[in-house]
């Protein structure tokens, strides 16, 4: 722990005289007028001027004196034209005048500002006896305002012993040296010196650092105004600096209410207080102030500047309703002057709206015809943009003009790129892009871990887990990620270690965190580990009902799903567009169609939400698996919009299951109008021609499959086995056990034949003989995987399968049957739902 004692009454030391005007100067009326003409052009900031007549100096054979350079270099720092300052600092060493004391500090506190903080220490160290309070003040904000904090804290600590009594000033820049979680407590420890000192209810900056102390090395919102509430004297820079620091913490609200405060005693906003608040307006349930807001912007003529204008380009594009940015886009257009934050601003919002991607892009060329150039959030989020396109050929382009810049090493872009190439499925060439990243930060290793678990490929996350533990440690996300990850493929074993890491790590009460636990379980089948988690929870949200209420109905328990749906309402949680599609799927798999129709009518109605695509391929599917496929098309067409791909896919599914043709002739149709080349409908409607005999339709589809080289996903079921994953694919041998599999499976069609199982030939949708077609039923993947699990798991566990189709029908029948002739419990995933197989009953209740 630093303690910082109060130092003894310093030393007096005489301060060395100023270098004297050489005698004949003194009254040289030539002289003091150039000196004069010079001070009035650095005054006023004409440093043109002001050089010019420090040339003309020369020209007449005098040389200023150190005030004259003084008043130039103070000039030079306060417009931020460090060329000039150094061009000054040039003619100080050519003049072989003994700089003072003021012009050293003038030194250090200009390289200060330009951030060479080794120029400035240079000088520092050089000054010996010259150095007062001033000197130690400049050299603390250099090391503070380069991002050393540790320098400037242990320079505190040695002017402190030094014999100097800091100052307010002094005070300020330790403290924001401190204003982060590494070295917050230090600040703390110069907070008791503050308060010894007097400095805490006396100095407004002093204040300010305190502040951001609480705010930004804390996070504490709470402590930081009571800090502000204790200051004497509030300027507007108090109220924005509090205004700022509670909207980047989002608590919009408080924001939102100090700027009202703020008003109500007098103080008039200036652009940094519109930004700050237009930027907290951004946020849920604001938009209308925002509004508000932006026409006051306008009374007050600030409409044309920089900084407001990407606040209120900003807001917009987080505020829209629909995704739009049109008004966005017309504040970014009517800005007078563009720069690289109005640039980046407009860039991010396209790309964060969702729907805007290529705009983003198109804006990103357009930006380059101009002088300004992008930085590395621009280019962060530019290749964002090209993930969500999955336009690789744009995004390397991007990526090699950042490279250029030399601002692909920031870790911003450079995890963008790897983010770019797993949005994508090129898992390789993130993995690579990962191996090239100089200083991987956790956001790399989330970055790489959710990529493969979204690829399935949990294998290589979970294998990531020990670096990420040893190298930069985990946060949340790591844990959702590879919650989700082992949910991905259904290995329970895999997400049961992860929880016991989250429980050592002490985040079993982190909501994200919770919510991915939730859906682990559910996915991988374990729906009741999954409701233990959700009553455990103190805190739940939207994600935490919904996720809930989905695992319920994808395992078949509409009821229970209906019931939880109603105790969210009773909460008084709002529920989204997501918890909707969750009730009326659960409607749709036990087939409850009057109550599905009321709960799709109460979402408009009761609680505002517009209906998706989504939301009408749930009514065509519960009105489609009741059979009454008329009525689907009826709805289809009573609908206010043009319904997409996805509504009539889920018709012609369910044409198959009833063999509508007529029906799904006119549904693939529909399909094939809208995507052309989409390999499901093709499929779809060529089984629908095999289940009706009629294989020369059945031909004709399949040429016109690999004349388009249109290819149809390959079936594949996996299980978890002795913690490892194991995947088999229609007629699969490649598995080591492949003998002792097939075996297994000719027993079974024994065993189950003698308790009546009759294989459905009719589902085999090929032209082959009936003995062929009970053959082609036993290589189907869930069977071979179901005779992996009843050979290599523990009688006592069920056997958890899954699959990325639908069930086959005959397979679902089959199931059953050994469920009761091997005596085990088979809970089966296929790509719409859960199946919990036991004593040969299915909880969907042949009804799927």
């Amino acid at each position: 722990m630093i303690t910082v004692s109060l130092p003894s009454p310093a030393k007096f030391i005489r301060p060395p005289s100023p270098s004297p005007t050489p005698k004949s100067l003194r009254r040289n009326p030539d002289f003091e007028a150039l000196k004069d003409r010079l001070i009035r052009h650095a005054n006023v900031g004409n440093l043109k001027q002001a050089i010019s007549t420090l040339d003309h100096f020369s020209h007449m054979g005098f040389t200023p004196d150190l005030t004259s350079y003084t008043v130039l270099l103070k000039s030079c720092i306060r417009t931020r034209n460090f060329k000039f300052g150094e061009m000054v600092h040039s003619k100080i060493k050519e003049s072989e005048l003994e700089p003072d004391t003021i012009v050293l500090n003038s030194l250090i506190s200009l390289y200060a500002k330009m951030g060479s903080w080794k120029k400035a220490e240079q000088i520092f160290e050089g000054m010996g006896e010259k150095r007062d309070l001033v000197s130690w003040s400049a050299m603390i904000s250099c090391f503070a305002h380069c991002g050393m904090g540790v320098e400037a804290v242990v320079s505190f600590i040695e002017m402190v012993e030094f014999g100097e009594c800091p100052n307010q000033f002094c005070f300020s820049a330790v403290i924001q040296a401190c204003c982060n979680e590494e070295l917050g407590w230090v600040g703390l420890g110069v907070f008791g010196f503050v308060i010894k000192t007097g400095y805490f209810e006396s100095d407004v900056c002093v204040g300010c650092a305190l502040i951001d102390l609480f705010a930004k090395g804390f996070s504490d919102l709470s402590t930081a105004k009571k800090v502000f509430d204790r200051m004497p004297e509030r300027n507007v820079v108090t109220w924005t600096l509090m205004i700022t620091r509670f909207s980047q913490l989002g608590d919009a609200s408080g924001a939102v209410r100090l700027f009202l405060e703020m008003v109500s005693e007098g103080f008039f906003p200036d652009r940094f207080t519109f930004s700050g608040v237009l930027s907290a307006c951004a946020e849920p349930g604001l938009s209308l102030l925002g509004r508000q807001l932006h026409g006051w912007v306008i009374k007050s003529r600030l409409s044309s500047d920089v900084c407001v204008g990407c606040s209120l380009v900003d807001m917009y594009a987080k505020s829209t309703m629909d995704g739009s940015m049109d008004d966005s886009r017309k504040v970014f257009d009517r800005m007078a002057d563009h720069n690289v934050m109005s640039w980046t601003a407009i860039i991010t919002g396209c790309v964060q709206s969702g729907n805007y991607d290529i705009e983003a892009i198109k804006l990103y060329f357009r930006m380059m015809d101009g002088p300004v150039k992008p930085n590395h959030f621009t280019f962060s989020s530019l290749l964002k943009a090209c993930g969500n396109l999955s336009n690789l050929a744009i995004g390397e382009q991007i990526y090699n003009h950042a490279v250029k810049l030399g601002l692909a090493s920031v870790n911003c872009v450079a995890n963008s790129l790897i983010s770019m190439y797993a949005k994508s499925g090129r898992m390789e060439e993130a993995r690579k892009a990962f191996e090239l990243v100089f200083e991987k930060n956790l956001v790399s290793y989330n970055i790489i871990v959710d990529g493969n678990s979204k690829n399935l490929d949990s294998a290589e996350a979970f294998e990531l887990v020990s670096e990420i533990y040893s190298e930069v440690g985990v946060d949340a996300f790591t844990f959702a990620s590879l919650l989700s990850g082992a949910a991905s493929v259904g290995a329970v074993g895999k997400g049961e270690q992860i929880h016991s890491r989250v429980l050592k790590a002490g985040m079993q009460s982190n909501l994200s965190v919770c919510n991915a636990l939730i859906s682990m379980y559910s996915r991988c089948g374990n729906i009741e580990a999954a409701f233990q988690v959700f009553e455990g929870m103190e805190d739940r949200n939207v994600i935490s009902w919904t996720s809930i209420i989905t695992g319920f109905a994808k395992h078949g328990f509409a009821h229970r799903a209906v019931e939880l749906f109603n105790q969210m309402l009773g909460a008084d949680i709002k529920p989204n567009e997501v918890t909707y599609i969750a009730v009326l799927s659960a409607c749709s798999h036990v087939g409850l169609v009057d109550e599905g129709w009321k709960y799709f009518d109460s979402m408009s109605k009761e609680h505002g939400i517009t209906h998706r695509m989504e939301h009408y391929a749930c009514m065509v599917d519960l009105l489609g698996r009741s059979g009454s496929l008329e009525k689907a098309v009826q709805f289809i067409k009573s609908l206010p919009v043009n319904v997409d791909a996805l509504v009539w896919r889920t018709l012609l599914g369910a044409c198959r299951v009833h063999g509508n043709l007529q029906l799904g002739k006119y549904a693939a149709e529909m399909i094939l109008e809208q995507e052309p080349n989409d390999p499901a409908a093709h499929v779809l409607l060529s089984n629908l021609y095999a289940s009706r005999g009629q294989w020369e339709e059945v031909a004709k589809i399949r040429k016109d499959m690999k004349e388009k080289r249109l290819v149809k996903e390959a079936g594949c079921s996996w299980i978890e086995a002795e913690n490892s994953v194991h995947k088999f694919y229609v007629g699969d041998t490649k598995h080591p056990k492949a003998k002792e599999i097939y075996e297994k499976l000719d027993k079974i069609a024994i065993k189950i034949k003698e308790i009546g199982y009759v294989p459905n030939t009719d589902l085999v949708l090929h032209e082959v003989e009936d003995e062929q077609k009970e053959q082609y039923l036993f290589q189907h993947s869930e069977k071979i995987a179901l005779a992996f699990g009843l050979i290599s798991t523990s009688d006592q566990k069920p056997i958890r399968i899954f699959k990325n189709l639908r069930v086959c029908g005959d397979c679902h029948n089959a199931m059953k049957f050994i469920s009761v002739s091997e005596g085990r419990e088979i809970i089966f995933r296929d790509s719409n739902r859960f199946h919990h197989i036991k004593d040969g009953l299915c909880s969907c209740n042949d009804y799927w």
